[in-house]
């Protein structure tokens, strides 16, 4: 490939898409594909014409030299159709270099095995709990997804996350539990952590167990109580003590506020809600809040806050799209 695929061959993309990509071999693809939305939508369409490809295997028992020489026939017969491609990154282009680069090697493979399928779980508009063929349990928050081959478990346990969830895994010390998000890797043999991702942004906070997350060369191991943020920036990433436990309101279905800060709260809040609170007096901002929320309204969750600080006269202002502590 060239321009800004250039560091991606497409034997590698190959390679992953059969299920015999390396771990490290993973974590490149998924950064590579982070890079741009560009590499994202160029890896779909690879993964088009790669699936596309497939229909050429027989479901019956075949000659892998003339099934081979039919698929060959195939791309032969319609030249145009590589010469001008639909679109820049169009398929038939990527199919030409699928055909170039691949090779018989790979193509011998796919017609003597069925491609792993993907298997992706989406919790849309609701939290969404589910165990994995391991046993492990995962909780998607809300608008989170995870996708992991159908042979999970067999020889490896990897999985790739968008979004917010937190992970109760099951110990396996031959095939570690591998999670794959933005550019990071995180890699337990059995433990519970939470992990919370948006593009540019990483939080993994563990809650039992030993943690290793992989970012570029740095390799940082997380106990329980610690947490590890990575963003866009070039800075370091620290490891820092999380001293509450609001992160795992939509696991346990409780928010849990220990003498935690008004603005860490409303933090959470904004997040659990979907509301844009702002505190707008610097004085409540640091007020510690000693209460737990199961299932309240928002409404209801306010005024507790009202009274709690009453002294302090919280007047709670709404418009359409925030509220105001003042």
């Amino acid at each position: 490939m060239n321009g800004t695929n250039r560091h991606m061959s497409d034997s590698l993309l190959v390679k992953y898409l059969l299920g015999e990509a390396s771990p490290e071999e993973a974590r490149l693809i998924h950064q590579w594909m982070n890079e741009s939305e560009e590499n994202r939508i160029l890896f779909e369409q690879f993964k088009k014409v790669w699936e596309h490809s497939l229909q050429l295997a027989p479901t019956a028992e075949i000659n892998e030299e003339a099934a081979w020489q039919r698929f060959r026939a195939r791309t032969v017969a319609q030249p145009r159709a590589v010469v001008k491609p639909m679109n820049r990154w169009g398929w038939m282009r990527i199919a030409a270099l699928l055909i170039l680069v691949a090779g018989l090697s790979y193509i011998a493979i796919v017609l003597q095995q069925k491609d792993p399928a993907n298997i992706t779980l989406n919790a849309q508009m609701a939290v969404l709990r589910d165990t994995l063929p391991d046993g492990t349990r995962v909780t998607l928050n809300k608008q989170a997804s995870i996708t992991y081959s159908e042979k999970f478990g067999k020889k490896s346990r990897n999985v790739i996350l968008q979004g917010e969830a937190f992970f109760d895994v099951v110990p396996d010390k031959e095939k570690p539990f591998i999670v794959h998000v933005n550019d990071v890797d995180v890699t337990v043999v059995g433990t519970s952590f939470n992990i919370r991702s948006k593009p540019g942004f990483t939080e993994v906070i563990v809650e039992t167990g030993v943690v290793r997350v992989t970012h570029k060369e740095s390799v940082t191991e997380l106990h329980p109580g610690q947490k590890l943020v990575i963003g866009a920036d070039a800075s370091t990433p620290k490891v820092e003590v999380e001293d509450n436990r609001l992160y795992n309101y939509y696991h346990t279905r409780e928010l849990v506020c220990d003498s935690t800060p008004l603005w860490k709260v409303v933090e959470v809040l904004n997040r659990a809600y979907n509301t844009n609170i702002i505190v707008e007096r610097d004085a409540l901002k640091q007020l510690p809040l000693d209460a737990t929320f199961t299932n309240e309204s928002i409404d209801v969750i306010l005024e507790i806050i009202r009274e709690t600080f009453n002294t302090y006269h919280i007047e709670i202002a709404k418009t359409d799209q925030k509220i105001i502590l003042r």
